[in-house]
């Protein structure tokens, strides 16, 4: 089997190329100098010349709640055009199969947890990430309606939770909350600060899969295409405390400060878990702990950035 994936130097795409059973495929993960996902024309000229049979879409300008703030209209456009050019140029070239990554900020933002697929657009989003989700639903809404025209187009979404590790951004101004963590407090430690800034008052709760584990689903997912629903979320089922997650983290990098909280920063949503029962109902489950993924994901920030 012939897979194209796309976005293959950012986190997902990387830990996907490095899934053993993805590996037992020919794989195609051009550069955006190969394959600029804003431009209809070079992705026509792209899946006409190389012809994969399924694509994996992970690309994507992604970002953390400082990031989404102040672009939101580049978080916008570039996401939209990039899903929606690929999935029309996809169906001209009639390639059948096409796996969409979605995300959980698809999800209302006083939707009752845990959020289940069906409530896609029946409610207002998170304003601090809006335009980014506004894009993510406009490309699964897309691969909905080429499906409903077409059954024999099998254009999926899924929906992953918040996800970290290997390959992930660490920098304060684009990193998620996980990274960033890892990164303060290792800096914190280092510089032997007594004290660590928590944004709000850490109470909001939050669901981290390691990426790895999203690349070896969609490995599964592959072998059980046509089983995978048009919307399926990825993730844990659980959620942990802002709080919890920087008391696990510190412990892990063996930083004995203690914490405060800055109320007057942004939090986003209160809470945010994936229901699972469609993933359950697959037969795949998470296996990886929070402890062990975060140990993994700052043994990878040592190497690459611990100095």
């Amino acid at each position: 089997m012939k897979l194209l994936i796309t976005g293959g130097s950012g986190m997902v795409g990387r830990n996907l190329l490095e899934n053993t059973k993805i590996q037992e495929n020919e794989v195609l993960s051009p550069k955006s100098s190969e394959l600029n996902l804003l431009d209809i024309d070079s992705v026509k000229s792209y899946l006409d010349k190389n012809k994969p049979d399924v694509i994996i879409h992970c690309a994507g300008r992604v970002g953390g709640i400082q990031a989404n703030i102040k672009n939101p209209v580049s978080f916008l456009v570039e996401n939209m055009d990039m899903g929606r050019n690929l999935v029309i140029a996809a169906r001209d070239a009639k390639i059948k199969k096409l796996i969409n990554l979605g995300s959980s900020c698809m999800y209302p933002r006083e939707a009752s947890n845990p959020l289940n697929e069906d409530l896609i657009l029946k409610g207002e989003l998170e304003p601090t990430n809006e335009g980014y989700a506004l894009a993510k639903i406009v490309v699964a809404r897309l691969c909905e309606y080429i499906s409903k025209e077409d059954s024999s187009y099998q254009y999926k979404t899924i929906i992953p939770c918040n996800l970290f590790g290997s390959y992930d951004k660490f920098d304060p101004e684009n990193s998620h909350m996980i990274p960033a963590v890892i990164r303060k407090i290792h800096e914190a430690k280092l510089n032997k600060e007594s004290r660590v800034e928590i944004w709000g008052d850490g109470k909001a709760r939050r669901e981290f899969m390691l990426a790895s584990e999203l690349a070896d689903f969609i490995s599964f997912a592959l072998e059980n295409f046509e089983k995978v629903p048009n919307y399926l979320n990825v993730g844990l089922g659980y959620d942990y405390s802002i709080n919890e997650y920087y008391e696990a983290i510190a412990s892990i990098i063996g930083w004995n400060g203690e914490f405060f909280h800055n109320l007057d920063r942004p939090v986003g949503m209160k809470q945010k878990v994936v229901d699972i029962q469609r993933l359950t109902d697959l037969g795949w489950k998470s296996k990886v702990s929070l402890k062990l993924g975060v140990t993994k994901t700052y043994e990878f920030f040592m190497e690459n950035y611990g100095n």
